[in-house]
């Protein structure tokens, strides 16, 4: 028996059969208002439970400048997959999706409806169409990493992934490192290229899990940015950065992403102002917003609205789709 459970795809690639959803999905940019339509719809309904699609609020003490919604906000609505991770653990693609897919089996198997929200793309793609996430090769991506901090080394690592996956250089932009050292890690670590994984991610099979989207104007979201991070300060951003940056087990590789946490932590240094780490915090914010969209956008499979109230009706629709029986595939 064929069942969306156990389904996953073979490489980036899938290869899903017409299931009638059960999970919903609402994507969208940072700041658009996705958490108050998901957790309105879930408090309206009553059999939804979240699940966050979110690479940083996985993480326990870092809730403000990662936005996680707040004790008083989560209250009455379950929530999985916030503050599940310490500072210091990484937090991987492959074991995110197993995480979230082990919260989606649950609520479901519990007569519940599982609703992923959330803006980090690459993350909700490998829970919705179960990729076939390449392996972790820590000392292979350890000494590739020393190789980076040589001189001359970003542009090396380049040469050395154009001779090895021409496919996959061409795809990384020279300068993103840590895009390159994942790239050769598998390349090394598994013996295969890294485009092998890759070509899937332009392909949109049918989804086994209805997708809203919420894109308000785009000049709206960028200022709701902007006041935002403001408002993070104000909240005791500060305070979160500095009680990570006394304990001594520090942030791993994945937790010190997290846009504005390098910023305080340089101001908390000496090295910048204040005003110029919530600058920069909300310079690289509005960066981050306008690649979520390009990203989102290119999937087909998603219903888009403008508003909240819009969003807020298609959610619905999707909820009350969802609750149909699901066909199973023998």
């Amino acid at each position: 028996m064929w069942s969306r459970r156990r389904g996953r795809c073979a490489g980036w690639s899938c290869a899903l059969p017409e299931l009638h959803p059960q999970a919903v999905a609402l994507v969208g940019p940072t700041a658009s208002g996705k958490s108050a339509v998901a957790i309105e719809a879930a408090l309206r309904d009553g059999d939804v439970e979240i699940v966050s699609i979110d690479s940083m609020a996985v993480y326990r003490r870092m809730d403000i400048g990662t936005a996680t919604p707040t004790v008083a906000e989560r209250s009455g609505v379950p929530h999985h997959l916030l503050d599940v991770l310490e500072p210091w653990d990484d937090c991987t693609m492959s074991l995110f999706q197993d995480l979230a897919l082990a919260a989606v089996d649950d609520i479901e198997l519990r007569g519940r409806i599982p609703l992923l929200v959330g803006g980090t793309g690459l993350y909700h793609r490998a829970v919705i169409d179960r990729l076939d996430i390449p392996g972790q090769y820590p000392s292979v991506r350890m000494a590739l990493e020393a190789e980076a901090t040589l001189p001359g080394g970003p542009s090396a690592l380049h040469a050395k992934l154009v001779g090895l996956d021409p496919v996959a250089a061409g795809r990384i932009e020279p300068g993103n490192v840590r895009r390159i050292v994942r790239a050769l890690e598998v390349c090394e670590g598994a013996g295969v290229p890294f485009s092998s994984f890759g070509p899937g991610l332009e392909e949109y099979p049918p989804a086994s899990i209805a997708q809203v989207g919420l894109l308000p104007d785009l000049e709206a979201v960028l200022d709701a940015v902007e006041r935002r991070i403001r408002g993070w300060v104000d909240a005791g951003l500060l305070d979160e950065v500095a009680a990570l940056v006394d304990d001594r087990r520090g942030l791993s590789r994945t937790a010190a992403q997290a846009i504005g946490y390098r910023e305080i932590i340089d101001h908390l240094s000496g090295a910048i102002t204040l005003d110029e780490a919530i600058a920069e915090t909300i310079r690289r914010t509005r960066v981050l917003v306008r690649r979520q969209i390009s990203w989102f956008r290119r999937d087909p499979r998603i219903r888009w609205a403008t508003t909240r109230e819009g969003a807020a009706t298609a959610l619905g629709e999707a909820l009350a789709e969802a609750r149909r029986p699901t066909q199973v595939r023998d």
